[in-house]
């Protein structure tokens, strides 16, 4: 009997493809650049103060919006009212860091949990959240979201749940649609002739295979949350002094910004490059899930 013809590896999908494994390259190390690069941002914060002998809200009277130097110990230099702009940098970063992560959660559990039941519900069900989830976006949020911290008092809990609730809609849009296709697929067929009811359906094989969009949107959520929260802070309406974030010493650099641009500099560098890393982790996480874009 003839022994049938070996399959070519180059003609499966995803082997020996020429352009494929230089591409896959190229994205797996952006992200771990990307993730270097963010991984030395965080520690640089949490580690940063302990080798400086000034407090966040230290007063060097005898330097005031001195420059940058070595000298003196402050290593980018101080404020009108000489506080160390290195460990004010490090703390607003641990915070800034902080809301955006959390922030995103918030807004990954809520985008989630809404995009899953409509997704899978369908019908009437997914209509009514649909236009329930327009009439939300039809309304000024960010304004809304300023009257909340305005009014009452500012507290991290107010600020996280008032940016992920203005974060969560976009993502409930696409994983209602994600939703919606993997609830015609066989196997969400077969648990259902199995007798799973609709709970088990979509906490056991539709949010698990979602898993991966969510990864991106997260990496994508950070930088819009920390951009929200430097938005505020920039118009005083994050944390109250001595805290301090990176968009509250945005506000304070441009205050200072003919005399002393250090102090707007070196919180406009952080938060660009905070950014910058997580739009390219997010784009590359992307490509990374996707196997029809490795080539792309």
């Amino acid at each position: 009997m003839a022994e049938a013809p070996a399959q070519d590896s180059a003609s499966l999908p995803g082997r020996g493809d020429p352009a494929a494994a230089p591409a896959a390259t190229a994205n797996d190390r952006t992200i771990r650049r990307c993730l270097t690069v963010l991984g030395a941002l965080a520690l640089l914060c949490i580690a940063g103060p302990w080798f400086s002998r000034y407090g966040v809200d230290h007063t060097d009277w005898e330097h005031l919006s001195v420059a940058p130097g070595l000298t003196h110990g402050h290593w980018l230099g101080t404020d009108a009212i000489g506080r160390d702009v290195f460990v004010r940098l490090c703390v607003g970063g641990r915070l800034s860091l902080l809301i955006g992560l959390l922030a995103s959660l918030v807004a990954l559990v809520l985008g989630m949990s809404y995009g899953v039941v409509a997704g899978y519900a369908g019908g009437v069900v997914d209509r009514l959240l649909m236009r329930a989830l327009d009439l939300l976006a039809a309304l000024p949020f960010l304004l809304i979201v300023i009257l909340l911290l305005t009014v009452f008092e500012r507290s991290l809990p107010l600020l996280l749940a008032a940016i992920g609730g203005y974060v969560w809609m976009d993502l409930a849009r696409v994983i209602r649609a994600e939703a919606a296709r993997l609830r015609g697929l066989a196997f969400v067929d077969a648990a259902r002739l199995l007798g799973a009811g609709p709970g088990w359906i979509m906490a056991r094989h539709i949010a698990p295979n979602l898993l991966g969009l969510a990864l991106v949107y997260l990496s994508l959520g950070v930088p819009n949350a920390i951009l929200i929260e430097s938005f505020l802070g920039f118009l005083g309406l994050s944390v109250d002094e001595p805290a301090a974030s990176w968009g509250a010493m945005l506000f304070d650099g441009t205050q200072e910004m003919d005399l002393a641009p250090w102090t707007l500099i070196a919180p406009a560098a952080a938060l660009a490059t905070t950014l910058i890393c997580c739009q390219f982790l997010g784009e590359a996480l992307r490509r990374r899930l996707d196997p029809r874009r490795a080539v792309a």
